[in-house]
This record gives structure tokens, C-alpha cells and sequence, in this order.
């Protein structure tokens, strides 16, 4: 019998060895000999010394019976082994430990499954035990690759390769969970061993996932159906991988998941890729986070020239990672996260418009599926941007909502833009929305304590210059972001659409009073708010949506930041609005004119409620009833249907259509309203933002302005003129200290220069410039030395047109300074 030798020979062989011989029945069926393994291990607890020989010899044995197929004698040599692994805890299991290793891997390097089951099963029981002292020597290189090949295990019959694949995952869970626990665990994090374990996880978590994909969505698991299914036992063993991965290793772990998604061409479609980065950040340590989120960043950098579907699927995969990290620690990698999307949306613009140029004169459908995958490329990346940055804090929010608009290319200006001067008016534009439609996202959501922290200068006067382009979804956008800025108690969805409110109230606005720091910013930029309003009305590009945008800018102004001062100012506005349809100077289409006639009613009337002075309301009231009966298309209700008849002029209607400053000013007036400003027509400012916007100037430069007032009595006018004192021709000289009436004036001036007779303009200036001579001559008491003749002329400059007609007297002047 294999298990006995003869009695002679007996006596003479180390008890060791006897003892290890008795534990083997003759014949194999009838197991393990109890009582003999119950003396061995008594005396391998008493003779701990003898253990690497006791080893040895049954790794001797089980050899021998392997290669002689005796499995039923390597079953027992196996459960020996294990008992006796279980049983001694002490230095000299070290050498047994590597006999039991080497055995372990003779079972592995067999060919029958049975016994790699076994073999696997014992090296899952030896990683359970936790050892005194750790190992300086012992590696698991072998059990690394042997493990990994039995997970890609293609057996024929489908009931061995499950089982097959079953053990090597769990002998991978087993090595992990060794090395973890170990001194040197820090080998098991090499990229050689990675490359191996995390590509074989992927490839059992994938091939299930591919069947369930075939049949419908998975049950619920049991508990034995998670042992049974080699899915879930990946996915427990990557989770735990992952879980146990700390700083320096975790770009180890995670680089290798890329490389099996490129190899497999998983990201088009990607649900596998955005699976397996689920369970990557929920597994993870949170402070880790962002390391996951660069190496996506580094991968998205290196695959930049791939299609466009690729690069949607890694961008997906970002989304996915960025919305669990944005919740615990992103670290520093905020603004990398927003370069680089940034970059690679100027990127996909490229493509997008090379590929139309190429195909320029030929429509064929693998262009406009390419333009149209770009489009996917750009939505993605804009959902990335914006969902990441509604989720960072407030402080954050703002830095990134500062460096999207840097961002964002501006005729005329050099900044740290995107580089689009390859990209053409058309790239432009198209970076230009998307930046904007990125802000939008950003800033949802976004409340500002004070407006000022939700609109400092450096955003506002950046945000403000593209909604003077000829362009109306930019302006819409900019309009869009500025209503996410200044509502910050949720009013806007009361307020959307533009009509005739009956009753304000019914909506239940919510208000505060309005702070001192709201106060003191629209002392500072209330009048550029009021300015980019007023020239958005004047664009004839505006369609309905412009309207009403241009409503609720004006309406949330008055909710959030609206104190008797800026009441005034707003009214001003609207009256001016108002004169721009009437007057026509921009030769605006019908439709734009009535548009803003509606837009002037929808606001009035919601302001007169907001304010509830009865004499304004009453006014504003009547002319709605009057507009509703004889000129509907005046009003928001009427105008914005599809089909409206529009009137062929404006100049035949009468003043009872129209709303009155001085009625205005009489109802204010009598409940305590300062109006004397109501009188002064606005005239939006000339900024530096006009050379930034594709409209000509309207003037370039005014080197003196002159008052010329209406009506043909020229006594009358000079009885109106203001007293000119010193100080108010000094400040006329000094251009840097222009007064605010007189920046009220210039539209009355430019249009008087412009349409008035020359004959006209040249006796004016000449009345003018004698009572100049006159009044100077009383205060400076001048001495005036009248030449023969005049010895030049007095030059007024108005845009480009020069006169030299009135005459200049050579004067004398005291030493003044």
C-alpha cells in the first residue's frame, strides 16, 4: 500500500516521518486517519523544531502522488497540512509555511480543476491566519499571475470555468488580504502585480455585467448567490482592494482600470466604465479623492485625439467622479479640473469647425454625425463644469465663476481667454455661449449675502461686455446668469414670462430691506446695469425671449436692490425706453418697437404695485385700459402672439397711449418722492465697453459742449441759460469732471449737431460765445484790448464736424494761479 512500508523498515525511519505515514488510510475513500493526525499534531505542538521537516516530507508525498494521479491521497495530504497550519503558532512555522506555499503551488500548476480548487482553498485559509512576526522573504509573485490566469479561465464546460474563475478571485482576495496585513505589503501595490489583479477583477465584474445586459436588469442577490457569482465576488475583492489602498499607491490601483477600458473599447457605450468608477470613489478613502480625478484629467489629455464618442465617455465617467467627490474632499485639483475642460472644449470646437471646413461643399452624413458627436463632447463637458461648480462652496464658487469668465474671449480685449484667434467669428461665438452656459450652471443656485459679492467689478464688467454683442442668445445668457446672481430669495419663477400682473400680491414675493452694501453698489453700478438694459432693448435681433428677460432684470432690480433713489432712476429708464420707440432713431423693425412699448407696460405696472402709490398706479392703470381698447399691440398679451397686426407708424397715436413723466412725477411727488431728477431724460454713459461691442460709436469725441435749447427766441434762451461761474468753466474744461446733468444733455446736443441747419448751429454758438466773453470779463475783470479785426475764431468740436464762424477776441488774462 502507498500509505505503509514494511515492519523492518518501520523502526528504522525518524518518527516524524511514521507519524506522517499513519495519517494515510489504505485506502484513500476512508479519509484521514483521525487518531495518527491527533498524535501529529500533538507532537508538531511539542516539537515545533521538527515542523519544516514534517513539511517537507508531506510536500514530498503529495508531489509524488500528484505527478501518479492519486488524488485521493493528495486530498489528505492537503487537510494534514491545514490542520497543522491551524494548529502551531510559533517561529519555526516559517520554514513550514513555505513547504505548505510550494505545495499549494504544485496543486495551481496542475491541470485538474478539481485540485486548483484545493489548492486555492488552502491558500485562502493560510491568508486568514495572522502571523507573530512578519515574513522578510516570502513573495507571492506566482500566486499573483497563477490567480489571475484562473480568472480568465475559457474551460468548455461552463460549470468548471465558473468554478475556476471563482477560485482565482478568491485566491487574489486571499493574496490582498495577506499582503495587507504584512510588513511588506507595500509589494502588492507594484505595478506589475496591479496590471494583473485589477484587469482580471474587470474582466469577471464585465462578462456578467454583459450577460445581465442581454437578459434585463439583475435580481437582488442572496448571500450563496454571492459565492456563486463571480461578479459579485470581483466587484466585493475590488472594493476591498481599493479600500485598502492609501496615498502612494493609489494611482497603482487605478491606472490599470484605464488600460483594460481602452483595450476593451469600453467607453462608447460606457456604462461599464461609469460602473466601475462608482465603486472606485465609493470605495476609496474620501481624502483620495482627487487623485482619481487627475488620473481621469490625464486620461482625458492622453486620448484627446480619439473620436468624439470616446472622449464623451471619459468626460461621463469624469461627471460621475466629480459628483461623488464634490460631497467630501476634492483637494487642489479644482481649477485643474475647470482648466482642463475648458481646454478641451476649445479642442472639440476645433474639430467641429475643421471638419466642416474640409467637408465645405460636399453634405455628406459622416460629417454632420461628426459635428454632431462634437456637440455631445461639448454638452458633456459643459454639464461637467456646471455640476461641479454648483456643488463646490460659495467661496469657491466664486473664484470659479471669476476664472469661467477670464475665460471666456471678448472682442478687443487681451486677457487670459481661451486662444480662439484660429477658430474665426464662428469658433468664437461658439466658445463664447458654451463659457456662458457653463456660468449659468455655476452660478444656479448661487446666494450672495451682498449683491456686491455676487458681482464685483472684475465679473461684472467682463459679464456686462458681451451683452452689448450683435447676438441674442448671448444676451440671453448674460441676462440669464445675472438673474441667478441678483435673485437670492427664489422670486424669478414667480415672475416669468412677461404680462400685465393683475394684482402683484397674489404672487407673494419675497423681499428684505435692502442693505447698506446693496446701496452703496448701485450708487457705484447702478447706472452700468441700467445702461446694458437700455442698449439690450435697442438690438433688432431681440425675439420674445429677450423681452422677457429684459422684464425680470428689471423686475428683480426693484425686489432686491430698489430704494427711492433707484425707483426714480428705474422710471427714468423706462421713459427712456419708451422714447426709444416712439422716436425711432435706430430705425428699429415694428415688432422691436412695440415690443418695447409692451415691456415699459409690464414693468410700469409692476412697479407702481411694488411701490403702492395710488395716484401712480392710477395713471399707469389708465393707459393700459386706454392701450387694451385702442392700441393692444402696445401690450405684452397681444404683441408676443404668433399672429399680431402691427401698426404701420407710431407718430399718429395720441399721448393718452403713451405713460407721462410729468403725470409721473405729479402722482410721486405728492407721496414724498423726490422727483426732481424725472425731469433730466436718461442717457446711458459712454464707457470704455463701447469699443468692446461691434456698433459704431454714435460720437467720438465732444470737446466742448454747448447748451442749445429748443425754440427759436433767442432771448428766451439766453434767459434759460445757467449762471456760468468760474468754477462751472473750469469743470467744462476738465473733461475727467464732467457733472452727471451734463452727461444727461449730450443725447440733446449730438442730436441737435447732427440734424440741425449749420446757419442755425453757427449763430447759436456765436450768442453763446459773446455772453462766455461777457460773463468772463465781469468775473476775471479782464482788460480787453479789441483788435482791428478778429485775429481767429472759436473752434466747437461735435463729433467730426468743426465750426469756425464765431469770432474769438485776443484777451489779456491776470496771473489767476
Amino acid at each position: 500500500m502507498p500509505g505503509r512500508v514494511c515492519c523492518c523498515c518501520a523502526a528504522l525511519r525518524p518518527r516524524y516521518k511514521r507519524l506522517v505515514d499513519n495519517i494515510f488510510p489504505e485506502d484513500p475513500k476512508d479519509g484521514l486517519v483521525k487518531a495518527d493526525m491527533e498524535k501529529l499534531t500533538f507532537y508538531a505542538v511539542s516539537a515545533p523544531e521538527k515542523l519544516d521537516r514534517i513539511g517537507a516530507y508531506l510536500a514530498e508525498r503529495l508531489s509524488r502522488d500528484v505527478v501518479r494521479h492519486r488524488y485521493g491521497y493528495v486530498l489528505i495530504a492537503m487537510e494534514a497540512l491545514d490542520q497543522l497550519l491551524m494548529a502551531c503558532h510559533s517561529q519555526s512555522i516559517k520554514p513550514f509555511v513555505e513547504s505548505f506555499l510550494h505545495m499549494v503551488a504544485k496543486l495551481l500548476e496542475s491541470g485538474e480543476p478539481k485540485l486548483q480548487v484545493l489548492g486555492t482553498n488552502s491558500f485562502v485559509k493560510f491568508a486568514n491566519i495572522e502571523e507573530d512576526t512578519p515574513s522578510y522573504h516570502r513573495r507571492y509573485d506566482f500566486f499573483v499571475s497563477r490567480f489571475s490566469a484562473m480568472c480568465h479561465s475559457c474551460d468548455h464546460d461552463a460549470e468548471i470555468q465558473t468554478e475556476i474563475r471563482i477560485a482565482g478571485i478568491r485566491g487574489i482576495q486571499g493574496v490582498v488580504r495577506k499582503t495587507v496585513n504584512d510588513e511588506l505589503r507595500a509589494t502588492i501595490w507594484e505595478p506589475q502585480h496591479m496590471d494583473k489583479i485589477v484587469p482580471s477583477l474587470l474582466f469577471n465584474m464585465q462578462k456578467i455585467e454583459d450577460i445581465d445586459s442581454r437578459i434585463g436588469p439583475p435580481s437582488s442577490p442572496t448571500g450563496g448567490e454571492k459565492e456563486e457569482n463571480p461578479s459579485l465576488l470581483a466587484e466585493n475583492c475590488f472594493r476591498e482592494l481599493l479600500g485598502r489602498a492609501t496615498y502612494g499607491n493609489m494611482n497603482n490601483a487605478v491606472r490599470p482600470v484605464f488600460a483594460h477600458l481602452d483595450h476593451h473599447r469600453l467607453w462608447d457605450p460606457n456604462e461599464f466604465a461609469v460602473s466601475c468608477f462608482k465603486i472606485i470613489m465609493y470605495s476609496i478613502q474620501a481624502q483620495y479623492s482627487h487623485h482619481v480625478i487627475q488620473e481621469i484629467l490625464g486620461h482625458l489629455d492622453v486620448r484627446k485625439r480619439d473620436s468624439p464618442r470616446v472622449r464623451a465617455g471619459i468626460i461621463q465617467v469624469l461627471l460621475e467622479a466629480v459628483a461623488i467627490a464634490a460631497k467630501g474632499s476634492i483637494g487642489p485639483t479644482v481649477l485643474e479640473v475647470f482648466n482642463t475642460l475648458l481646454k478641451h472644449l476649445r479642442i472639440s470646437v476645433d474639430f467641429e469647425l475643421g471638419d466642416r471646413r474640409s467637408s465645405a461643399g460636399s453634405a455628406t452624413v459622416s460629417t454632420s454625425s461628426k459635428e454632431s458627436d462634437e456637440r455631445i463632447v461639448q454638452n458633456a463637458i459643459i454639464q461637467t463644469i456646471g455640476f461641479f461648480g454648483s456643488n463646490l462652496p460659495d467661496y469657491q464658487r466664486s473664484e470659479i465663476m471669476m476664472f469661467i469668465m477670464g475665460k471666456v474671449p471678448v472682442l478687443g480685449t487681451n486677457s487670459q481667454s481661451l486662444d480662439t484667434s484660429h477658430l474665426g467669428d464662428l469658433g468664437t461665438r461658439r466658445i463664447q455661449i458654451m463659457l456662458l452656459r457653463s456660468l449659468l450652471m455655476v452660478t444656479s443656485g448661487y446666494k450672495a449675502t451682498t449683491i456686491t459679492n455676487a458681482l464685483p467689478p472684475p465679473f461684472l464688467d467682463p459679464l456686462l461686455s458681451p451683452s452689448l454683442m450683435e447676438d441674442s442668445e448671448l444676451r440671453q445668457l448674460v441676462l440669464e446668469i445675472l438673474h441667478n446672481l441678483i435673485d437670492r430669495h427664489d422670486n424669478r419663477a414667480k415672475l416669468r414670462g412677461i404680462r400685465i400682473i393683475p394684482d402683484v400680491s397674489d404672487l407673494k414675493i419675497k423681499r428684505d430691506k435692502i442693505s447698506r452694501q446693496d446701496v452703496s453698489f448701485m450708487k457705484k453700478h447702478g447706472q452700468q446695469l441700467y445702461r446694458h438694459i437700455y442698449l439690450g432693448c435697442k438690438e433688432e435681433d431681440n425675439v420674445q425671449k429677450n423681452f422677457e428677460l429684459l422684464f425680470t432684470s428689471l423686475a428683480l432690480t426693484t425686489i432686491e436692490l430698489a430704494n427711492e433713489e433707484v425707483v426714480i432712476d428705474l422710471i427714468r429708464l423706462a421713459i427712456a425706453l419708451q422714447d426709444i420707440a416712439i422716436i425711432n432713431e435706430d430705425n428699429l423693425p415694428m415688432f422691436n418697437r412695440c415690443g418695447v412699448m409692451a415691456l415699459v407696460a409690464a414693468y410700469l405696472n409692476f412697479l407702481s404695485q411694488m411701490i403702492a402709490v395710488p395716484a401712480f398706479c392710477q395713471h399707469v392703470s389708465k393707459v393700459i385700459e386706454t392701450r387694451s381698447l385702442e392700441a393692444s399691440y402696445f401690450l405684452p398679451e397681444t404683441i408676443f402672439k404668433d399672429k399680431c397686426n402691427l401698426p404701420k407708424s407710431l407718430e399718429k397715436h395720441e399721448k393718452n397711449l403713451f405713460f407721462l413723466t410729468n403725470k409721473i412725477a405729479e402722482s410721486l411727488g405728492g407721496s414724498g418722492y423726490s422727483v426732481e431728477r424725472l425731469s433730466v431724460p436718461y442717457v446711458p454713459q459712454v464707457t470704455d465697453e463701447d469699443r468692446l461691442s461691434r456698433r459704431k460709436s454714435i460720437v467720438d469725441t465732444v470737446s466742448i459742449q454747448v447748451d442749445i435749447l429748443p425754440g427759436n427766441n433767442t432771448e428766451d434762451k439766453v434767459d434759460n441759460t445757467e449762471e456760468i461761474t468760474f468754477e462751472a468753466l473750469k469743470k467744462a474744461i476738465d473733461n475727467n469732471g464732467l457733472e452727471e446733468q451734463e452727461k444727461e444733455k449730450r443725447r440733446l446736443v449730438i442730436e441737435k449737431f447732427q440734424k440741425a441747419p449749420f446757419e442755425e448751429i453757427a449763430a447759436q454758438c456765436e450768442t453763446k460765445a459773446n455772453l462766455l466773453h461777457d460773463r468772463l470779463a465781469q468775473i476775471l475783470e479782464l482788460t480787453i484790448r479789441p483788435p482791428p479785426s478778429p485775429s481767429g475764431t472759436m473752434t466747437i468740436t461735435a463729433g467730426h464736424a468743426h465750426y469756425q464762424s464765431v469770432p474769438v477776441y485776443e484777451m489779456k488774462f491776470p496771473d489767476l494761479f
